[in-house]
Parts: C-alpha cells; structure tokens; sequence
C-alpha cells in the first residue's frame, strides 16, 4: 500500500466538467455524487445533471426500479452560522421568516470512498466530507450500515470568527411512502442518537424499494455545546437559524412522514476560532434484524443477521463504536483511495476518475451475513453474502448480475465473490432446484432469497452455467481455496455436462443482455461456456481428478477451434453476433474471462483481429471501425451499449489507443452532464443517453483492467485433495441430494455435435 497521502493530491488531473459547473470538480463532475451508499437501503445521492451544489437540491434514494418514476426524496439539512449569520449548506430546505444564506460551493471532489465538498460561508470556508467506508478485508466492518459526514470550518480571512453547525435528516429516510406513520426515540449519553421507524413495519417487505422494516439512525458524540431537538422541520431549523443552537427537546406527537415534516437535529457550537477546527463528525445509517430470509434444506427457511450483529449487541453499541472510530476508518479510506488510484492511473488517469466512481456503487449493493444456531448464537463461520439487483430488478443475487460486476471483487477482496456464491451453491446442493443448469437467482424480490423451487426463474441456462464455473475458478485461483472445489464438485460438474451437451451450438437463448431479445447460435454466449468447459478441467485438476481435467481441456479445445470457424466473417475482420451471419457483430465481451483466467484458449489471430491499427489484431483492429461518440454498441441490432462490457472489452486489446478508446468513452458517458442518477451502465452509445438501469453492481465490471493487473494466482501446486468422485464432492451428507460426477466423453462429444449442426446453417 502507498504511504499516507494528501487527500486532494489524489487525482492530480483536472478533466473538463459542463459549463453549469460553476466549481472546481475532481476528477469531474459524475451524474450523481455518493453521499451516504453503504447497503440497498442506506443508499443517499446528489443528483447533478448540468451541475446541482451540495446545498441546491435534495439527496436522493435512488434504485430506479420498474414503475418508479422519480427517486425518493431523503430530507437532510444542514446549516453553519458565523458570527450570527446562518448560511446553508446541505439540502435545498425553504424556512419561511428567516435570513438563512445560501453558502457557495467552490469545489468537489470525489474518490472511491469519500465525496468532499467545499463550500464558502462568508468569511469561513467549511469543508463537508461524506464518507460510507470500503472495507473490504475486513468484513464485519464493511457490514456495518452506517456512513459518516464530517465537518471542518476554517476562516478565510485570517481573522476569528464564531461558528456552530447543524444537521438534520428527516423521517424520509425510513419508507418508500411519506403517508405512512413513524415514532421516534432520542437517547443521550456520551452519544447522542435519534432513532426513528416506521410505527407498523413489514418483515422484508419494500415499498418504492425502500425496506419497510428497521430504524434509521442520526448520531453525533456528545461534546461541548452539542444540542438536539425532535421536531417539525420548518421549526427546529428556524431555531437554529436563529439561535445557534437547539433546545434539547423531543417531539411526542407521532405522526405521518409528510405531516409537519418532523426532523431529527444535531447541532455543535465550535466556538470561536481562527484556524481550522476539528471535525464535527456525524453518522446516518440503516439497520435491521433479520436482514434476509433464505431458504435452506427440505423447504425450510432461515432467518440471516447483518454481520456486525455478532459483534454489536445493539445498535448504540455500533453506532459508539462507530463514530469512535472516525479518525482511524478515515486514514484506511485514504490508503484505499490512494491505492486504487495509484493502480488505475497506471491505466490512464481518465480510468482512475471512472474506477473511483464506480467502487461505492458496487459495495452499497451487498449485505453481509451471518446464520444463528439452534441456541440462538450467531455462528461466524457461515458468512455469506447478498446483493440486490438494483433497478433493472429486485433479484437476489442475479448471477449475471454479479459477473459483470466480479473485477471489483477480485480485486479488491475474492472472499467477498465467494460468499456471493454461496447462497446460490448452497441453495441448488439442496436438490431443490430441478434444472440441470444454473439457477438465475437466490429469489425475485430482494430480500428474500427463497429460490425457485419450481424452476421459473429466469432462463438463461448457457449464460448462468458458464458464470459460475469462471467465477469459481477465479475465486479458486486468487485465493488458494481447493476445498472450493471439493465441496462443490459435483454440482460443478453437473453444470459443465451440460454446456458440453449445449454450448457449442447455442439454442435460441437469452444472454445477460435479455434486453436484447433471444438469439440462436450467439458468439458471445457460446465462447463464455467453453470457457466455463476449460474451467472445470483447471478444478477437476486441482482436486486430482486428472481423467475428468483431460476430458474436458480436450473438449474445449475442440469446441474453440470449431467456433472460430462458425464465429469468424468470411473477410475475416471480425467475429460475428451470430454464427455465419455476415452482417453482424457485437462487442465479444466474454473473451476477457480467457484471459482473467489464463486459460489461453482462444488464439491471438482472435483478439488481434481486423485492426484499424495494422498489424495489430482483429477484434482489437475491428473495433474503432464502428465506434460512435460514446463508444461502440452492443451489437448490430441496436446503438445502445453497456459501460460494463465496454470495459471488459477495453482489457483484453491488443493495443493502448484502443483500450484508451473503450476507457474514454465510458468516462466521457459518466461526466457529460446529461444525467441526473446514478451511474447507469445501459445508454446509447451515439448520444450518451441513458437508456436504462441505475445504481446497479454491475460497474464493478469498470475494474476489468484492475483486475487483470492484480491476477497472481495461489500457488495450489503443494495442495491435496481427495478425489471428488468418491468424496462426492461434500463434508456435509445432511442434504441427502448428490448429482453423481459422469465423464463425457471426446468421442461422444464429436458426435453429438454432429447431430447437433444440423441446426445449423453451416
């Protein structure tokens, strides 16, 4: 890791921002800054467009899921009065017979854990920075549902000057419905804490995708001339405008979430000073208990903890420790940064801007949990993890969704990939799922994660089979984990059987792209399950399988020179979307697996194909050939594109100024100023218009490059295992479910291909 460094020395170049952008903007000006992004419910946005102040709007929930038509409104104000002067800061609040000023904002900035804005209040200039921590190896930590805001004031003018600041959220914060009722507690000690939910809560039930269950949270540390007052919005901040401080009073009157607007206020008198004063330091935050209904052996179903639950006993106890450790998780997030950014700007300094946008998005998508036993402990060694499928859907765990997105995981932490896949492993180990491929996800409404018993979910059986044998290599290689594979060894086993039986001459499937419509004999899908083939065969070697781990190379060996011959134009410039369709082509994002996996399967003439950059390779020479403005579709069928295949597809070319194409086209998409929301990975690669899908983890895909940079694979050459066809791949014989590990042969292979072509035009 880098030593410590200056916060605003991490990205040294400024880019470009939009005209309405009336401040200095660093690395640039995103759609929407991340202020509070810690989970799917603690997820606060400034939404920007043009360019939009800390304190000219309103923070926003924002999942964009179907039938939601505006983001959610979170009421949080903030105030910093000088000398008696009252200048807002946060929020776009309207108190009526007030003389509240509006403070200027001067700069922003933003990294991979922390947007930082400064605003100038007449004589002092405060600084506000919104930290929701990236812990990722340290789990119990990053489960923690809280995210920081600290302010520092510091005079501009070189003279003294008495200043106090204040904070409020509003009952917003906990429900989809501002016509539903709330109550609300405040305790007092060495941390002051408003605690406020909904009065009838619905376990796991979301309205607006905001849950209707758990409280939310406002705290500060008490110190001197910190006060505090519950009430209506309009009259506790007008008590401080006027007054500088709050009467440490609580509103009783328990009401409707738009009735009288009640608010939850903290305020701090710093004093009078003539430097810079030390933070004042606030948190927000999310929490609940269980989190997330999971369905486990025999139809039953389990209740799961957030992770910090094990440690915490209540959430004053977290919330203590939480704000206690401010100092500490400020200097982890600024080795973070400061790491991704030294990694990414080896890239480009344009990628490092991107990267760093795309970080929170991710890990505010997951949860992290932990099961009870039958006493009622929490038992810390079964740790998995869930993610919603923000905005395109409500899944749990979307294994298409978690592909895109697995870079970020592989590069930041891959125990945090595996414990994705667990639930979804463990789920179909049950023998509840009936297909013999792949489930599409862990249950249709995050979150409850209760499977798909009757097989209805959504099918993309090449598409699943092929992700979940390359992430599972992945995980096994970057962490040395064999018994991975051993416990999972049939199961393993069973999906590759049947991409062997289906992937070379791919049905009329969807993909990931589902938007896109189905589509027979797809290029793209039918190279992810040989892929997912040649997986299999690197795991069926490590656990000492070596007839299984032969079969299979050969096979995928075979497969790949086949489909180079069905995927590849006649002038041979390029693939093609569909086997021997000469007229298309699409963007074959699924090679990069090839390469994060080292398998070589695929050629070089492959990647290097058509180039407009002689001699350089095809697919890497094709490309500029049909890039538009913001980078180059999806396919044929349509202009759109993904922000996170554009960014697999940057990894594996063959030549910088067409990866710096990909790369600068994504991040042109990402600061053109067009959007409001957060970064949406579905647009329109002629104009940059955002076509759909926002906020979601698939952008973890935008650490592509990352993640090939930062592949050293374990040494596993020194580890035994027993092998799987007479372990039957598992320790646990509970289940009472095992799909038996059958060989498929090469010949047999052969020929059923043959008899497979036949639909196909050959």
């Amino acid at each position: 890791m880098l030593g410590s460094l200056v916060l605003g020395t991490v990205f040294l170049l400024l880019q470009p921002v939009h005209s309405a952008v009336t401040w200095t903007a660093t690395p640039f000006n995103p759609a929407a800054f991340p202020l509070a992004v810690r989970s799917p419910y603690l997820s606060a946005w400034l939404p920007q467009g043009e360019g939009n102040a800390l304190n000219a709007v309103w923070p926003q929930f924002w999942t964009g899921s179907v039938g939601v038509s505006k983001p959610i409104t979170l009421g949080w104000a903030g105030y910093i009065n000088v000398d008696g002067v009252s200048y807002n800061f946060l929020g776009d609040p309207g108190v009526p017979n007030t003389n509240a000023q509006k403070a200027v904002q001067t700069s922003s900035v933003f990294t991979s854990t922390q947007s930082i804005f400064t605003l100038t209040a007449g004589p002092v200039d405060l600084t506000a920075t919104f930290l929701s921590p990236v812990e990722p190896s340290n789990l119990l930590n990053q489960s923690l549902p809280f995210s920081y805001l600290a302010l520092t004031a510091t005079p501009n003018d070189g003279a003294s000057h008495s200043v106090q600041v204040y904070t409020d959220i509003s009952a917003e914060w906990v429900s989809g419905s501002d016509s539903l009722t709330v109550n609300w507690t405040t305790t007092v000690g060495d941390v002051i804490t408003h605690q406020v939910q909904l009065e009838n809560q619905a376990l796991f039930g979301e309205v607006n995708d905001q849950i209707q269950q758990g409280p939310g949270y406002h705290s500060t540390r008490m110190t001197p001339g910190t006060t505090f007052q519950t009430g209506q919005d309009i009259v506790v901040r007008a008590q401080f405008i006027n007054h500088s401080t709050l009467l440490d009073t609580q509103d009783t009157n328990f009401r409707d979430v738009s009735d009288d607007w009640p608010v939850f206020a903290l305020a701090h008198d710093l004093g009078t000073i003539s430097g810079p004063s030390e933070p004042v330091v606030y948190s927000v935050g999310r929490a609940r208990d269980p989190a997330i209904e999971y369905l486990i052996a025999n139809d039953a179903v389990q209740y799961r903890s957030s992770y910090f639950w094990s440690k915490y006993p209540t959430a004053d106890d977290a919330i203590s420790e939480f704000l206690g450790d401010y100092n500490n998780a400020l200097a982890r997030a600024n080795a973070f940064d400061a790491q991704v950014s030294a990694d990414a700007n080896k890239i480009s300094s344009t990628y490092a801007g991107l990267v760093a946008l795309s970080v929170r998005q991710v890990f505010g998508a997951i949860e992290i949990t932990v099961s009870k036993t039958s006493s009622g402990q929490f038992n810390t060694s079964d740790i998995m993890t869930f993610l919603k499928e923000i905005s395109s859907d409500g899944n749990v765990n979307t294994v298409d969704v978690i592909f895109p997105g697995w870079p970020l995981f592989i590069y930041t932490n891959p125990v945090i990939g595996r414990d994705l896949l667990l639930p979804l492993l463990n789920y179909q180990e049950t023998g509840q799922y009936p297909n013999m491929w792949a489930c599409h996800d862990m249950g249709s409404i995050y979150p409850q994660a209760l499977g798909h018993n009757n097989g209805d979910d959504e099918k993309m059986p090449i598409e699943e089979s092929g992700n979940m044998l390359i992430m599972s290599l992945s995980y096994v290689q970057k962490s040395g984990d064999i018994s991975y594979v051993s416990t999972y060894y049939n199961l393993l086993n069973q999906w590759t059987e049947y991409l062997v039986a289906n992937t070379l001459i791919p049905g009329d499937q969807i993909s990931t792209d589902d938007f896109a419509g189905p589509l027979a004999n797809q290029t793209n899908l039918a190279i992810k399950g040989i892929i997912g083939i040649k997986a299999m065969s690197v795991m069926a070697e490590m656990v000492g399988d070596m007839a299984t781990s032969a079969n299979y190379s050969g096979i995928a060996a075979s497969y790949v020179k086949q489909w180079q011959g069905y995927a590849t134009s006649t002038d041979g410039l390029h693939l093609t979307l569909a086997y021997n369709n000469e007229t298309t082509w699409g963007l074959s994002y699924n090679m990069y697996a090839d390469k994060l996996l080292g398998t070589n399967l695929i050629p070089d003439s492959v990647y290097e194909m058509p180039n407009s950059l002689p001699p350089d390779p095809p697919e890497t020479a094709w490309y500029p050939t049909v890039d538009e403005e913001y980078g180059v579709p999806l396919d044929t069928r349509h202009l759109y594109t993904k922000s996170d295949w554009q960014s697999w597809t940057a990894a594996f070319m063959t030549n910088t100024t067409v990866r710096d194409m990909f790369v600068d086209a994504v991040q042109k998409y990402a600061a053109d100023g067009e959007s409001s929301q957060p970064l949406g990975d579905w647009y329109w690669a002629n104009d940059g218009e955002v076509e759909g899908f926002r906020a979601r983890p698939v952008v973890g895909g935008h650490l592509a490059l990352l993640a090939l940079q930062s592949v050293e694979y374990a040494d596993v050459s020194n580890i035994t295992a027993s092998n799987p066809n007479t372990t039957k791949g598992s320790t646990n014989t509970s289940i009472g479910y095992r799909h038996e590990a059958r060989r498929v042969d090469v010949v047999s292979v052969i020929l059923a291909v043959v008899v497979l072509s036949g639909t196909l035009v050959l």
